[in-house]
């Protein structure tokens, strides 16, 4: 078991530094570059020229690469242009992480809760009208783009009934406590239900709209894994020998069709991250998504690495400690 866990470790480690020099390639090569970005209209050659010598860009690639290698490894990726002009940009993913992970904590929780079971219903009655109109129903959330879905439901939900807010994370007249920036969290923890209930009223329509993926992938791994299972014969064994429905069901059924259930959780975690930039967009909801969106267009290219860097950290540590999990379920995957 220690030898897998060190291999994967490994292998998340080049991952990462794989990735650290494709972002550094590829920010470098878009148009404009920091300096631009900067200086905007002002820009004169001379000004230009002094600009990327006190930024190190002068220097040869490999060159710049090794110092942005170190200042990232102490947590030093520049200071932002455009986000929040003038702070650290380290701090600027530091103050928008407990927004996207609030929401994406509420979304997978969507997701899982009618995924799961509809999947199992839907295997149990294959072929019925049920299955039939749950694959279709998945089908949508596969389809449908994650920001047109956003719109949708922002328009008839918030405009038109005006059941739930349009935007952002708490609504302008509350006077909440903020401990964790997790703002559900903030008011449950200092007992402020009124901001508890406010900022999941505000967390309800971007959480549906980033669960329309996962839900749809959750739901079609867990009845495909369902039917596979029901048809072993250890399942048939297990009813034949007397067990009670529930047992069969609990024991022998989910606990073996959920083994790629796990898999597929921790990579949507990578999807949730991804679509939360046009959820966020949308809403207006101050996160990591909305952060990288405003980071492109006022070409912020210091959050715009720590926020991808990060984010990829987060991505590879959640599939390593999924891979570890997965082992542990399934001790054949260790020799794999």
């Amino acid at each position: 078991m220690l030898r897998f866990i060190v291999r994967r470790m490994l292998q998340a480690v080049l991952a990462l530094f794989v990735l650290s020099i494709l972002l550094f390639a590829w920010l470098r090569s878009l148009p404009g570059g920091v300096v631009s970005a900067l200086l905007g209209e002002r820009g004169t050659p001379e000004s230009t020229a002094a600009l990327r010598a006190q930024l190190g860009l002068d220097q040869p690639l490999p060159v710049q690469y090794w110092k942005f290698l170190q200042r990232a490894l102490q947590g030093d990726f520049g200071t932002s242009n455009g986000v929040y002009r003038g702070e650290p940009a380290l701090d600027v993913f530091l103050q928008r992480l407990p927004a996207t992970v609030e929401l994406s904590i509420f979304a997978m929780l969507i997701a899982l809760t009618l995924a799961i079971p509809l999947g199992y219903v839907a295997a149990r009655r294959r072929g019925g009208p049920l299955d039939t109109g749950s694959i279709m129903f998945s089908l949508v959330g596969v389809a449908v783009p994650v920001f047109f879905l956003a719109y949708v439901l922002k328009y008839i939900f918030a405009v038109q009934l005006g059941w739930l807010p349009p935007s952002g994370r708490q609504s302008v007249g509350i006077n909440a406590t903020h401990i964790t920036n997790m703002y559900v969290l903030d008011g449950i923890l200092t007992r402020e239900w009124d901001a508890a209930w406010d900022a999941l009223k505000h967390l309800v329509l971007p959480a549906f709209a980033l669960a329309s993926i996962p839900f749809a992938i959750i739901f079609r791994i867990t009845r495909a894994a369902v039917i596979d299972v029901m048809d072993e014969d250890y399942v048939r064994t297990a009813r034949a020998k007397g067990l009670t429905p529930g047992v069969v069901r609990v024991r022998h059924i989910m606990r073996n069709a959920l083994i790629p259930v796990v898999t597929i959780v921790g990579l949507q975690i990578g999807a949730l991250l991804a679509g939360a930039v046009l959820t966020e967009k949308v809403f207006a909801f101050q996160g990591i998504g909305q952060a990288l969106a405003i980071g492109f267009e006022r070409r912020d290219y210091p959050v715009l690495q720590v926020l991808i860097m990060m984010a990829a950290l987060i991505y590879i540590v959640v599939n390593l400690v999924v891979d570890i999990l997965y082992a542990v379920i399934d001790p054949r995957v260790r020799t794999k």
